[in-house]
């Protein structure tokens, strides 16, 4: 068993994706901040609808590298 990352996202409060991990807590971050960035004009309308909010995050883990795929 080793020490990795969990990247957990969640959209509109529903967990769509936990299954990436990565050694290094940095990548891991890099990759969360990504996911929840938003492109679009809100200038007018600054409120996002409850169903298109994401949050993203790492989660320390401890997992079997031979079961599981492990980003670097």
């Amino acid at each position: 068993m080793i020490r990795v990352f969990l990247l957990t996202v969640i959209l509109g409060g529903n967990t769509i994706s936990n299954d990436m991990y990565f050694y290094d807590i940095d990548r891991c971050n890099y990759f969360a901040s990504q996911l929840v960035k938003r492109y679009g004009n809100y200038k007018y309308n600054a409120m996002v609808p409850d169903e298109h909010r994401a949050t993203a995050y790492c989660i320390p883990k401890k997992v079997d590298p031979r079961t599981v795929d492990i980003y670097t």
